[in-house]
């Protein structure tokens, strides 16, 4: 097996978290690959990884077995992305914040390393999307979310959602989310969406501060080709992928988004459950009277 290794080198004290991860591999006589990025941090008189194999990300997906994320959700997204056309596994170790898709902690790394050595992993497929604007060739991609906006427009703009080319809806908001299952706990959670287990074949649609109390999230099946057109008395609408990649186009803007056909996979150890990261890292079903979580 080999294991490459992509971390976040934005993050303090990256270096140290890396080299742990090493030795722990290299204790377990497991190969690795280091992504080339590691080059921005100063480590030229540091010994350990002299003599280690650093890759540009295209070939360290493509000779890769799997690939650990080192840093926050943030860098679990943008690896994801880097990794859609190997559609190598992947497995997220946090250094961020919340930890949600990386959801080993830095404490957690010789648990991580010994599942790889005894293969009690499991790899999960996870839906993405693919966006298709009518001004523009390019191909949006997101694993959690598209978000539909008025950016820098201070007030609403006019939405209308077409489903299978049937009318849905047409409301006036600030934006409208569309998420996986993956991005049900993201940002679509924090408009009012339903947390949607991975399992379930989904897409939901979230308003984003609809000027009516009667518009509200919608559940629709991943077969399913969603259109949705922005009107803005604006320049242009904001369209975001997973939070990261931003798109600006012309009003009347018209977007059309369906599952990808180019999953990510994710890597668990058997002993994770998705519920019990719900209750201890979004604190789902957790009674703050008694302090203790409802099963």
């Amino acid at each position: 097996m080999t294991i490459g290794i992509v971390p976040n080198t934005t993050k303090p004290r990256i270096w140290e978290i890396v080299k742990r991860l090493v030795k722990q591999l290299e204790a377990n006589q497991i190969n690795y690959l280091i992504s080339e990025s590691i080059k921005d941090v100063h480590y030229a008189n540091d010994k350990k990884l002299n003599g280690a194999v650093l890759l540009d990300h295209s070939r360290l997906f493509e000779q890769s077995d799997l690939v650990i994320s080192i840093g926050g959700d943030g860098t679990m997204l943008n690896t994801a992305y880097e990794a859609r056309e190997s559609q190598t596994p992947l497995v997220g170790i946090n250094y961020g914040k919340l930890g949600f898709l990386a959801e080993f902690d830095i404490t957690g790394i010789d648990e991580l390393v010994n599942s790889f050595k005894t293969k009690e992993f499991v790899i999960e497929e996870r839906m993405a999307l693919d966006g298709k604007c009518n001004q523009v060739e390019e191909t949006l991609y997101a694993v959690n979310d598209i978000v539909i906006d008025r950016g820098r427009w201070p007030k609403m703009i006019d939405l209308s959602v077409k489903a299978d080319e049937e009318d849905v809806s047409t409301f006036a908001a600030d934006g409208i989310i569309v998420a996986t299952p993956t991005g049900s706990t993201g940002y679509s959670l924090s408009t009012g969406g339903p947390i949607v287990n991975p399992k379930a074949d989904a897409i939901t649609l979230s308003p984003i501060s609809p000027h009516t109390l009667t518009m509200r999230p919608l559940v629709l099946s991943s077969n399913q080709k969603i259109t949705i057109t922005a009107h803005s008395p604006y320049k242009n609408i904001q369209v975001i992928c997973d939070g990261q990649r931003v798109y600006y186009f012309n009003p009347p803007a018209t977007i059309t988004i369906t599952k990808s056909d180019k999953h990510i996979k994710l890597v668990h150890t058997k002993g994770n459950s998705y519920f019990e990261i719900l209750r201890k890292k979004l604190l789902w079903g957790l009674d703050v009277r008694t302090n203790t979580t409802k099963m």
